[in-house]
């Protein structure tokens, strides 16, 4: 068979590692390739698939999700949720980072944005962890790792490219992922436990005078008003999603609208504030929307140059059992993680590899969540994992990025251990939707 189209991706992928911006790389390269293979007639068909884009109900969920998280965000119920658990967890050994790590979970639940949690964490908790003589890897690690579980645990946006790409119901992909999610929490909790006991100058407890004087008054008020104002979001979001009351997108919309009021609640939506969110929401979305137009029309090409068929015929004529596709689709998407990000990955590889998915007869709905999972490992894997930038840039100057990396070695083999018990045990993902007749 005809190996242009297996050039075509490499050069891609080269042009890609070489530093070249993304979008502008998978639209000018596949407009190259296109005018050659195909001629002008290419220039019939791509405008089509970008209308497709645009016109996708699916992916209006997006900058909804986004506006929603950056909100949440502004509303400074995360500063609230981070003080309350460390008022309840800070007298154990490893409280703090307890703390840390249920709160990066509500907020994943909360809001789906990495970065936002993983730098209001950084501010908030970095310092009063290092001086209550956390080891900076210990600190830095658990701040990362959390920050990123908006990757998994729904809502995430993640799911959502996902849904779109692998054309499944987000609604089911955000259902399948809620076990492997909380799975990954309690391997993360079962960590800091074992740090806390075998390393115990690591991860201390808080001193009871400074738990006091950071109990101040009203102790019972706070840890009403910060658990009971998320949970509130939340359950309004995931719960009309799950009871099948709105699709994700209007779920979305409820989530913004909600996020919004809160932040009203609380006497901080202003002008600047209003204008922040508005502005990072519309400088992320269109991020990420520029990048699927690039990656739709490096689709096109490559789907009318056959490279789906050529890939498929060469999985299918090696003979190649469905779990050893899956391992080696997971290790290149894993070694991706450590050059490329989420979306990129996303729109890139997935689509060149659902055809051969739904050819071999693998559910993608478990195959969504399988890449959702070895996606999160992006987030924390040097030398471009986004979370480490996050959170060296509002670390104080004494903790190194030698420190960060040494940090996240853990979560990074805690997460791959994740992604193994998903892979041989698939009821961990699909035992949810099936129990709500979602499959």
């Amino acid at each position: 068979m005809d190996p242009t189209p297996i050039i075509f991706f490499v050069i891609v992928l080269l042009l890609l590692l070489w530093g070249f911006p993304v979008a502008f790389t998978l639209g000018g390269a596949s407009i190259v390739f296109g005018l050659i293979m195909f001629g002008l007639e290419f220039f019939n068909l791509l405008p089509l698939r970008v209308w497709g884009i645009m016109n996708n109900y699916i992916l209006i969920a997006v900058p909804l999700f986004v506006f929603m998280g950056v909100m949440f965000e502004k509303s400074g119920l995360a500063e609230e949720l981070l003080e309350t658990m460390a008022l309840l967890f800070g007298k154990l050994r490893g409280g703090l980072a307890i703390s840390v790590l249920i709160v990066g979970t509500m907020l994943a639940a909360a809001t789906g944005i990495v970065g936002a949690t993983v730098v209001t964490m950084g501010v908030l908790t970095l310092p009063t962890m290092l001086k209550k003589g956390y080891d900076p890897k210990v600190a830095t690690g658990i701040i990362s790792a959390s920050g990123t579980l908006g990757q998994i645990i729904p809502p995430s946006i993640v799911l959502v490219l996902l849904g779109s790409v692998l054309n499944v119901s987000v609604g089911d992909l955000f259902i399948a992922a809620v076990i492997p999610g909380f799975i990954l929490v309690f391997m993360y909790l079962l960590w800091i436990i074992y740090v806390a006991i075998t390393k115990p100058k690591s991860a201390p407890a808080m001193p009871k005078e400074d738990l006091k004087e950071f109990a101040g008054k009203g102790k019972a008020k706070k840890i009403i008003i910060a658990f009971v104002i998320p949970f509130l979001l939340i359950i309004v979001v995931l719960g009309s999603i799950f009871a099948g009351i709105a699709s994700p997108t209007e779920a979305a919309g409820i989530g913004a609208i909600g996020a919004t009021l809160l932040t009203i609640v609380r006497g901080k939506l202003n002008l600047p504030t209003l204008k922040a969110v508005m502005n990072s929401t519309t400088r992320l979305t269109s991020m990420a929307f520029m990048i699927l137009v690039g990656a739709s029309a490096f689709g096109l090409v490559f789907r009318g140059m056959g490279g789906d068929r050529y890939l498929t015929h060469l999985i299918t004529t090696a003979n190649l059992e469905p779990y050893h596709f899956i391992a080696i689709v997971m290790l290149i998407i894993f070694i991706a993680g450590f050059f490329i990000d989420f979306i990129e990955i996303t729109f890139i590889i997935v689509p060149v590899v659902a055809p051969i998915f739904i050819e071999l007869n693998i559910d993608l709905i478990w195959i969504g969540i399988l890449i959702a999972i070895n996606l999160q490992t992006s987030f924390l894997t040097p030398p471009f994992g986004f979370a480490l930038f996050y959170l060296k840039g509002v670390a104080p100057d004494n903790v190194t990025t030698t420190h960060i990396y040494k940090g996240i070695i853990p979560y990074v083999i805690i997460q791959l251990l994740g992604l193994s018990l998903v892979v041989y045990y698939p009821d961990l993902a699909l035992w949810l939707p099936k129990l709500l007749g979602k499959l």
